[in-house]
């Protein structure tokens, strides 16, 4: 049921919702709640009398109050609760104030916090938020769309919890992250709250702790594998087809041997893509660019180190690759430039069991002949620093400590400045941190983290880590898609983005080691990346035909800015 609309007065030209709660109903509704700021004629008209103390407040005072509460919580954890209770109580005041305090509650609601949070979030839940597919309820998938009380849906951010961070399995659990995720495209892109939905497809997991948990609240079932599983992805696809039509879709935390599947047999049947290998790729992608401005260096010069390569890792070297075609390298001479490490170690041309897209980084047994090994039967991360000398290395293994000091140093025998883009989240999966990088190089190292680090006082200069944050690219992605009205979004549109987000970080930045803009100016950052992926759009045929200027206007209107609007009684819909 539909329990508010967007109108416009025909006499005074102003915008307000019509809105069809009355009295408790309205005060319990997040999307409309404004408590303490309704105004007295709102009070009045909307039966809403005694139930509010006398105060009127405004948007500010509520965000003042609200900072103060959140800063007395003990631990993060705390902090998480409290902002997802606020989120379910006023989903205004909770994005006003998540964005004026971006840098601080970002770490909160999104990594390294929601992590631990999803691990927790049958314990924690107060209040369910999104939607819950399962093979119980997938056959009514039309009643439960339409049943929405959504005026439209323009986002989904969908998620079947299997590969959460990097934390695994967590079945319905996993939710935390389609929330989170639908949280930082309102704020740093400007979204409308109203037009995002996350959405979790519970089928099941595999993790023991959870089927054993009493307090678990998924269904409660090993997971759905093989045509069980992707007949249930086709209804659920079928279904925002048939309710959604213009909907963009975020595939979110799959594991790698869907993920693949996933974005090449629905990228052209609807507007999707998939954050954890064409996010992920586009912002290492920004990174890298950065870093060799500063090195005043191009990519054929450097020779790369993936470790990890699954999503992440695949959709940075496919990354890596494009740049280096682009420089006028071959293939041979790509591969010759760019190394991968996984599990197997080294990825071989006779390594058995790779994916079609790990085929792509594998090296001729010839190229490597020479090397000296500690182990005849397996090239590990050190065979490869100590024989290829990278002068990149990548981290998306989620292995702690994995680029030890030792491996960091070593490096900086054939290389004054190298790169670190040590990219696992949460933090506690990192491979190393800011301050070991800083150690290892003396202070002249790179880096680029997946989560927070604080800025290190390095003798008279202060070094400082970007955050490599999918947030700097998928919302840009999503706005400047939605916008260009582009029935696909394409590998170019995010190679476009990370030029566009690279360019944003400025000589003086540069100068104190940023790879990535502030995360203070995450809502221009959102804007241009917006208008490159609309550029993008139209130059390839496939946006609305609308020059510069007009896209730079109509991203500006999208972006929504939380403020209370004037409420006008409607028809109430029984």
């Amino acid at each position: 049921m539909k329990t508010f609309s967007i109108k416009v007065d025909p006499l005074t030209n102003e915008e307000y919702w019509e809105v069809y709660l009355r009295g408790q109903q309205l005060l319990s509704d997040a999307m409309l709640n404004k408590a303490s700021a309704f105004t007295e004629e709102e009070r009045l008209s909307l039966e809403m009398s005694g139930l509010l103390r006398t105060g009127v407040s405004s948007l500010d005072l509520q965000v003042e109050r609200s900072l103060e509460n959140f800063r007395r919580k003990p631990d993060d954890i705390e902090k998480f609760i409290f902002l997802q209770g606020l989120l379910n109580r006023n989903e205004v005041l909770f994005f006003k104030l998540l964005q004026d305090n971006l840098t601080e509650m970002v770490p909160i609601v999104y990594t390294p916090t929601v992590g631990q949070a999803c691990l927790q979030l049958s314990h924690i839940t107060r209040r369910y938020r999104g939607i819950y597919l399962s093979p119980d309820n997938i056959a009514n998938v039309d009643q439960i769309f339409q049943s929405i009380s959504l005026p439209s849906v323009n986002l989904i951010v969908v998620t079947d919890g299997e590969r959460i961070l990097g934390l695994g399995d967590l079945g319905s659990d996993g939710m935390g992250i389609p929330v989170g995720k639908v949280t930082l495209y309102v704020a740093a892109d400007g979204l409308h709250p109203a037009c995002c939905l996350p959405m979790t497809l519970d089928v099941g997991t595999n993790n023991k702790r959870l089927l054993e948990d009493p307090l678990y609240l998924g269904w409660r079932h090993p997971r759905l594998e093989g045509d069980e599983y992707w007949e249930f992805i086709e209804k659920f696809v079928l279904g925002v087809k048939r309710n959604f039509p213009e909907a963009l879709v975020q595939w979110e935390d799959f594991a790698k041997h869907k993920a693949f599947t996933l974005l090449e047999r629905y990228r052209d049947r609807i507007l999707s893509f998939d954050d954890d290998i064409q996010g992920t790729g586009a912002v290492a992608l920004a990174a890298l660019t950065t870093a060799m401005r500063i090195k005043k260096a191009r990519f054929a010069d450097q020779r790369f180190l993936i470790a990890g390569v699954g999503q992440a890792g695949v959709g940075i070297g496919m990354n890596i690759r494009a740049q280096l075609k682009a420089e006028g390298l071959t293939d041979a001479e790509i591969r010759q430039r760019v190394f991968a490490v996984d599990q197997p170690g080294l990825l071989m041309e006779d390594t058995e069991g790779l994916s079609r897209w790990q085929k792509l980084f594998v090296q001729d047994r010839a190229a490597v002949a020479g090397w000296k090994l500690k182990s005849p039967d397996r090239i590990d991360l050190a065979d490869v620093v100590l024989n290829g000398k990278p002068t990149v290395l990548i981290g998306v293994t989620a292995q702690t400590g994995l680029f030890s000091h030792e491996l960091l140093s070593s490096m900086t025998a054939y290389e004054k400045q190298p790169i670190v883009l040590a990219l696992s989240n949460p933090t506690s999966k990192c491979e190393c941190t800011a301050e070991d990088v800083a150690k290892a190089t003396n202070g002249c190292g790179l880096i680029a983290a997946g989560s927070p680090f604080a800025d290190i006082q390095w003798g008279d200069r202060v070094l400082v880590t970007s955050q490599c944050n999918n947030l700097y690219v998928f919302p840009g992605v999503g706005l400047g898609a939605l916008v260009a009205k582009t029935p696909k979004v394409t590998h170019a549109m995010f190679l476009a983005a990370s030029r566009a987000l690279s360019a944003m970080v400025t000589p003086e930045q540069e100068a104190k080691g940023y790879l990535l803009p502030a995360m203070e100016d995450i809502r221009a950052v959102s804007r241009v990346v917006a208008k490159a992926v609309a550029v993008e759009a139209r130059e390839s045929g496939l946006g609305r035909l609308l020059d510069d200027r007009k896209y730079e206007e109509l991203i500006a209107n999208a972006q929504w800015e939380p403020k209370y609007t004037p409420y006008r009684p409607g028809k109430i819909i029984s």
